[in-house]
């Protein structure tokens, strides 16, 4: 997908306007008072924002123009759903409403094809669950969502199991000051409970000359098998600091192994 080309859909991406916080909350207000003019300026305000989220389906074959088009339907309905009493950045809550909609499309074109019933159901769910948490407040759960729809439990979680597109390990779920964090860090090392290898003597030596904490940590992640989110809950720090302290560890290790 070309993402280095300088004009997508008639849209010079050089040129595209940035506007201020002050500037982004008065058109915000004015749309919200129905002013059709200032809607225009809001959404082309944020085609930056939707050209940000296409660059993370770099690797998908889809042509970029597509991308950025149906982005921008994800930026309209972010706009035209947003509830400004909400003490959330627009961007936050836009860019999860422009990645689903890309993704929707991506699925839907995808050379595997599901079952328009299997669609059907999912859809379903998906806009059962969305009507629950509007009047809710909070998430339902799947035997609620069945029970609104009238599908069983199990129809339901084939259905929008179907319906996923398949995800790299290596897709980023997390930033915190910096550190990015990956969907193979949120995944348990199962394998390696089987202490296989625990008895390997330049393995121990090699974990002895780490500190205590990064010595618990590297136990805690592929001795037990733990994720890094129950690692950080274990001694209390945060997951991007588990994920840091892990990689320092790792290649102390590696270059005393070698």
């Amino acid at each position: 997908m070309a993402l280095h080309k300088v004009e997508i859909c008639g849209v010079s991406t050089a040129k595209l306007p940035v506007l201020s916080d002050e500037e982004k909350q008065t058109l915000l207000e004015k749309v919200k008072a129905g002013d059709q003019e200032a809607r225009e300026t809001y959404i082309k305000g944020n085609l930056r924002l939707v050209l940000s989220v296409i660059r993370r389906f770099s690797g998908s074959n889809e042509n970029a123009d597509d991308l950025f088009q149906i982005g921008c339907i994800g930026l309209i309905k972010a706009i035209d759903n947003f509830d400004t009493s909400l003490q959330v950045k627009f961007s936050t809550y836009a860019v999860p409403m422009i990645i689903g909609e890309v993704r929707r499309y991506l699925r839907d074109n995808n050379s595997v094809r599901v079952s328009r019933s299997l669609k059907d159901t999912a859809y379903k769910a998906i806009s059962a669950r969305e009507r629950y948490m509007k009047t809710k407040q909070k998430e339902p759960s799947l035997d609620e969502i069945a029970q609104e729809i009238g599908i069983s439990q199990e129809d339901i979680v084939y259905a929008l199991d179907a319906m996923q597109s398949p995800m790299s390990l290596y897709e980023p779920v997390y930033t915190e000051g910096g550190d990015v964090l990956y969907v193979m860090d949120q995944i348990s090392d199962r394998k390696n409970k089987e202490e296989n290898w625990i008895e390997d003597i330049s393995l121990r030596e090699a974990m002895e000359r780490l500190e205590q904490r990064e010595k618990h940590i590297i136990s805690l992640r592929f001795f037990e098998g733990r994720t890094q989110t129950e690692v950080a809950r274990e001694i209390g720090i945060s997951q991007a600091q588990v994920s840091r302290l892990e990689k320092h560890a790792l290649g102390h290790m590696r270059q005393y192994l070698s």
